[in-house]
């Protein structure tokens, strides 16, 4: 039981997940104080959270806008820039708790440095397990700092396991909405606007991962991330898809018995008990109306139709550096189809090229994984120029 106040730093604090976090900490103010936020470039949003939760420190992406921050809040809050500062305040004697809601690659070595630190971490960002799983997992084990997954996939099949031995599981089923796309023919993905895309059916999150529910290559990714946190090998792990998404992950044990993990599709309720873990304090979250629901289907995820995620699992399957290029080559993509410069149907296209050009290297340091997410970029970045001429 949390008997004293914790000081918590939260990583991308003007983000989605940032945002509920903080609703979540303020409704938890006798448990925590925000001792850092951290922000890319949304100064305005940002000055709001500093006033209403006085943290000591902020750090922001450009030196531009932190002077401009500066500037408008004076010496009261320390203001510090780039991967420098969040590595920087992720150490300190004044954090206990760091949440990373970071968005894609940036998180990874803020995570290193704050485990290597002895913070306990909440984390939301799945790209971090994703390139580094291996890394990740044993500085976790050797450091022994509690490590908590924030996704709802993640934080459902932690509640399932809870009393549970892990020789005891058949498989992992992650549960997933489908996107938007569902029902759509693939033959019209070439078309698929910026805005339909954008236009998620369930859950309201940023432009980044709201692209990868369409493309599916987030359930990907989530794939990836639950074999590195639960030590589950890939064999053991399906992806069911789950239009309603109630159920946001189940358990299959060797008896053939299921357990799931049911409730409104809110993050901040995987949020809170990332936070409280393994406790469970009351909330006023949303509840249940199972009459209303009146029902829950599923399906299988067609392969064929969203390539992404066959391509995670070949990832997977592949190891080494292979999924840190599928994350790099993947940012880059959705990148340039939000600036819309590419298609929809070509975010797989140059996500599999980038793969296919890629030697594996195995039993990775953190160099090797950054000169292959680097190597990843350049390749998506010049070939998406060379089919724009």
């Amino acid at each position: 039981m949390i008997t004293r106040t914790r000081n918590i730093a939260i990583l991308g604090s003007t983000g989605s997940i940032g945002r509920s976090t903080l609703e979540v900490v303020r409704r938890l103010s006798d448990r925590f104080r925000v001792t850092y936020l951290t922000a890319n470039q949304n100064i305005e949003l940002l000055r709001q959270q500093i006033e209403m939760f006085h943290p000591r420190g902020v750090v922001l992406s450009r030196e531009s806008d932190a002077s401009r921050l500066r500037t408008y809040m004076g010496r009261a809050t320390e203001v510090l820039v780039g991967a420098e500062g969040l590595e920087e305040i992720v150490g300190r004697a004044d954090v206990d708790v760091v949440f990373s809601s970071l968005v894609g690659f940036a998180g990874l070595k803020p995570t290193l440095r704050a485990i290597e630190a002895g913070k306990d971490i909440a984390l939301a960002n799945k790209e971090t397990l994703v390139v580094g799983g291996e890394i990740i997992m044993e500085k976790v084990r050797q450091y022994g700092v509690r490590f908590v997954p924030v996704d709802s996939e993640h934080s459902a099949i932690l509640q399932c396991l809870q009393g549970e031995d892990l020789s005891s599981v058949s498989r992992l089923l992650l549960t997933a909405s489908g996107g938007p796309f569902l029902h759509l023919d693939s033959a019209r993905f070439g078309s698929i606007t910026r805005a339909q895309a954008l236009n998620h059916p369930t859950w309201k999150m940023g432009n980044k991962i709201t692209v990868d529910s369409a493309t599916l290559m987030n359930k990907g990714l989530e794939v990836i991330e639950a074999h590195w946190l639960f030590g589950i090998p890939r064999e053991k792990i399906e992806v069911l898809i789950h239009p309603q998404s109630i159920i946001h992950s189940m358990v299959e044990f060797v008896d053939g018995s299921i357990k799931a993990q049911l409730c409104a599709p809110d993050m901040k309720i995987p949020i809170q008990y990332a936070l409280t873990y393994p406790e469970r304090p009351a909330a006023p979250f949303p509840r249940m109306d199972f009459p209303a629901l009146g029902q829950m289907t599923f399906f299988e995820p067609d392969l064929g139709k969203f390539r992404c995620l066959a391509l995670a699992f070949q990832a997977l399957e592949t190891g080494g550096t292979a999924p840190a290029v599928l994350n790099a080559a993947n940012e880059v993509a959705v990148d340039l189809f939000l600036d819309e410069r590419l298609s929809f149907a070509a975010i797989p296209t140059i996500i599999e090229d980038a793969l296919a050009a890629h030697t594996p290297g195995f039993h990775v340091s953190l160099d090797d994984l950054i000169d292959a997410d680097r190597e990843a970029r350049e390749f998506v970045r010049h070939s998406a120029a060379v089919h724009a001429q």
